[in-house]
């Protein structure tokens, strides 16, 4: 059952894009109960009456910043009216440079403003999708959609085929509920509007600024503006599912066994054809692949592939460098935020994994290691371990070089 619930004003500080946790996203409501009741099953709304509550993450003057002097391309924005198509041609140069004045005008006159993927542009949202995609181990993304006011509309009642917290920057804006035609569609399946006949609302609500909910993939739903502009973003998790682990071991094992690659039998599609034989041989099949399924392996190597893919977001690290120089054992330095790392220990040392890439260290600095990564913020020379003074120094000095730990100036 759809839940919502609201707080008071006053209650909550304002989300800092570092640490935006799942925690924090949907505060005060509980994690644990949103994990086991809520995730792939239900509509979660949370009422806030905090207005600024995600004021860090966005405001309307980036967005106008990025529209109007970053010469974006006809792919990075987008406009849509529920009443009509707007091709991409009739706000864009012949170039496909997107003309904000001819943009606006749009707006003006109804159009909901969307800006896919912007955590690409502006570090605010890139701390926001690596604080989530740190803890989830799943990738996120953002979408901008800025509506103007009046009861615009933006997309038709639809379903999404990712789950998405919708987290309302400024503005209000209408929201209503409908069924689930089909319980949790991957990204193979996207809504049809002609085969879909809507049912009846099961749920409105209206999020203001500072509000967020979360609505799971398959979820019909349908949003219009209210009397004043809206701002929000959709934070979108692009999941990795079981049917994905399972075509991965497929792939896996059909590289390492011929049978899997032996064609189907000659004469299958006659009638009278022998069935029999081709369900023992596929059952056989399906009992070699069981055989091999190794989940844990599988969760193993994601999770390798996540370590190898979130590059470094090393914002001031200019300073750091020009810095660095001068360390000494009462610098105070700290971990950067949302690092996604793997520390391993051998015989011949400590292994660390980050930004794709291995960092070797002698066995000795595993204890500073491990605390530089792990502490909130320290004193370089307070660090535990084997290592003197100057050792701790030159640790530091070198995961500040490659962007894992900063120096606090």
């Amino acid at each position: 059952m759809a839940m919502s619930i609201s707080t008071e004003a006053g209650q909550l500080a304002p989300v800092d894009p570092e640490t935006a946790s799942l925690h924090r996203l949907i505060a005060p409501f509980d994690r644990a109960e949103f994990i086991e009741h809520y995730w792939e099953k239900d509509v979660l709304v949370v009422q806030r009456e905090a207005p600024d509550y995600f004021s860090r993450l966005l405001t309307l003057d980036e967005i106008d910043r990025v529209i109007t002097t970053l010469t974006l391309h006809n792919d990075a924005i987008s406009l849509v009216n529920a009443r009509q198509q707007i091709k991409a041609e009739e706000y864009c140069f012949p170039s496909g440079m997107v003309d904000p004045a001819r943009l606006y005008g749009f707006f003006a006159d109804g159009a909901t403003i969307i800006m896919p993927q912007l955590h690409l542009r502006v570090a605010s949202l890139a701390d926001l999708v690596r604080a989530t995609e740190a803890e989830f181990g799943h990738r996120f993304q953002t979408n901008i959609y800025v509506t103007p006011p009046g009861q615009s509309q933006g997309f038709r009642t639809h379903f999404d085929n990712h789950d998405v917290f919708v987290l309302q920057v400024s503005g209000s804006k209408q929201w209503k509920i409908y069924d689930t035609p089909i319980l949790l569609p991957d990204r193979s399946i996207n809504f049809d509007p002609n085969s879909y006949e809507r049912e009846e609302v099961t749920q409105e609500f209206t999020l203001n600024a500072g509000d967020v909910a979360y609505v799971p993939r398959g979820i019909v739903h349908d949003a219009v503006s209210t009397d004043e502009m809206s701002v929000h973003i959709t934070l979108g998790a692009i999941v990795r599912t079981w049917a994905d682990a399972f075509k991965t071991a497929i792939d896996a094992i059909n590289l390492q066994s011929p049978a899997f690659r032996e064609s189907l039998p000659i004469g299958y599609h006659k009638p009278g054809a022998d069935r029999a034989g081709a369900r023992a041989k596929a059952q056989a099949l399906v009992d070699m692949f069981a055989e091999s399924f190794d989940a844990g392996a599988l969760l193993d190597d994601y999770a390798q592939e996540l370590l190898e893919s979130r590059h470094g977001l090393l914002r001031g690290q200019l300073r750091q460098v020009l810095a660095m120089e001068d360390i000494s054992a009462d610098c105070t330095a700290a971990p950067r935020s949302n690092l996604i790392y793997e520390i391993t220990s051998d015989e011949d040392g400590v292994s660390l994994y980050c930004y794709g890439q291995e960092l070797r260290f002698p066995i000795h600095a595993l204890q500073s290691l491990t605390a530089a990564l792990e502490t909130p913020e320290y004193r370089v020379g307070d660090l535990p371990g084997d290592l003197d003074e100057a050792g701790k120094c030159v640790l530091v000095k070198r995961l500040a070089r490659e962007g894992l730990v900063r120096l606090v100036l």
